[in-house]
């Protein structure tokens, strides 16, 4: 019997590494994978030479800093490459190449508009910022420093995204490692110096400038191979019968977004305000400690949403089914092992970044339970955009939303990093789970509409 298993699991194990759509999936997320996990390698290093630099308060206004103009940046964002993988997929396998530049023309009209807005926002609100969450008014001008980025992304998401629809993941992995090696050698000349918060900003800018300013032009490069040189002429108008839907989309993702700085994107900010620069510190530290469990995982959401969307599109539903299998599955292989092993290091990580960090290690195992649910099923969210339901994701992250700011109003500001933890790893394992069972159910019901000739 046990050849016989042994040669069942070996031909399964074929068949899976052998499949169209897991091939696809594993050679996108490769290319993706490898520059993410060189970044995020990359990234760690950075972090223990900037913490060692600056020490434990210098790094959590480093952090409050960076995270105030991620946080005014998606507020304003529409999450345009979700859109342009969307809707520029759609109209090339149909065939309108015009319709699919004007999406791309759109979208990239519509993130100029709002990066532009973002910039005064954070230009007028960084004195209060820099009072309210870092507690040093001196810090004013550090804050508008780095938030020219905000200027320098005026079309970095849809570009990825239509990077992404014409399978230039490669050139994405490229843009990515550059970056991170060129941030990683002014932080070291920095640290070599003795340089302070200033040199460590203008490190993280420019690698972040040259990244997004790259991938915009490379995205010009690729639509005017696929559309022409005029395909910026394209009219707008040709976009008016779908223009409710697209509109839908992209405030309906918008949303998601504005509440995910609430829920998990904001918390270095909530801590700076309701609890202590040394907490934000250590919760800065488990942060980037666990991000080597979510790193890795992170390029399956965009390659295999590009498989799901097409899929969907084609009603073929027992191949959305196999993917979202083939990716938990894909998810777990390094999710488990990743884990134990953070935990186990765990302590010797943290403490790469100074002696004083070992308190980030509690806070680090919590963030461990809810990033594995994350990772495993990460799949929890795109899939219901190509489904016909952009809304639900905002209705469940609302309800979590509105939970974790009572969880932070009462338990942060005595139980700081800690009381985060917790919450954070509850948001991801709770919102993860309600997402999924809309999505089987949904399928389910799609599969139920077939006819039974086609339901397989």
């Amino acid at each position: 019997m046990i050849p016989q298993t042994r040669n069942r699991l070996t031909a399964a194990a074929r068949r899976f590494f052998l499949h169209p759509l897991v091939q696809r999936v594993i050679r996108n997320s490769g290319y993706l994978l490898g520059a993410q996990t060189s970044a995020a390698a990359l990234s760690m290093v950075q972090g223990i030479l900037a913490a060692r630099l600056l020490g434990a308060e210098g790094l959590a206004a480093l952090a409050v800093i960076t995270q105030f103009s991620s946080v005014i940046n998606r507020l304003t964002s529409f999450r345009m490459g979700e859109l342009v993988v969307s809707y520029v997929s759609e109209f090339n396998a149909r065939g309108e190449s015009r319709k699919a530049a004007a999406v791309f023309k759109a979208a990239g009209l519509a993130e100029i508009a709002s990066s532009l807005i973002a910039f005064g926002m954070l230009a007028g609100l960084a004195p209060w910022a820099a009072r309210t969450f870092a507690h040093r008014p001196d810090t004013s001008d550090e804050f508008v420093l780095y938030g020219v980025v905000l200027l320098a992304n005026l079309m970095a998401e849809s570009s990825t995204g239509l990077l992404q629809v014409f399978n230039r993941y490669r050139t994405l992995a490229v843009l990515t490692v550059g970056q991170s090696m060129l941030t990683l050698g002014l932080i070291a000349g920095g640290f070599l110096r003795g340089a302070g918060l200033r040199w460590v900003l203008l490190a993280y800018l420019i690698g972040k400038m040259i990244s997004a300013l790259g991938v915009t032009a490379v995205a010009f490069g690729q639509a005017g191979r696929e559309w022409g040189a005029g395909w910026w002429r394209a009219p707008l108008g040709l976009l008016r019968p779908q223009a409710g839907n697209l509109i839908r989309f992209a405030f309906s993702t918008n949303l998601t977004a504005s509440l995910n700085l609430v829920t998990r994107d904001s918390e270095v900010l909530w801590l700076g305000a309701f609890s202590t620069a040394l907490h934000v510190a250590y919760y800065k530290v488990a942060l980037a400690v666990t991000n080597v469990l979510l790193i890795p995982v992170s390029p399956l959401i965009s390659t295999t949403y590009r498989e799901v969307a097409r899929e969907v599109g084609t009603r073929q539903w027992a191949n959305v089914r196999y993917l979202l299998r083939s990716g938990t599955m894909l998810a777990a292989s390094w999710t488990v092992p990743a884990a134990l092993g953070v935990a186990v290091l765990g302590p010797w990580l943290v403490r790469l970044y100074g002696p004083e960090f070992g308190p980030a290690y509690p806070m680090l195992l919590v963030l461990l339970v809810g990033a594995a649910v994350a990772n495993l099923l990460y799949w929890n969210r795109s899939v219901l955009l190509p489904l016909g339901l952009p809304e639900f994701p905002t209705k469940v992250h609302l309800v979590a939303a509105g939970l974790k700011i009572v969880g932070i109003l009462l338990f942060v500001p005595a139980g700081g990093g800690y009381a985060m933890a917790w919450l954070l790893s509850a948001y991801f394992a709770g919102s993860a789970l309600v997402l999924v069972w809309r999505t089987m159910r949904e399928i389910r019901r799609a599969e139920a509409r077939l006819p039974a000739s086609a339901a397989g």
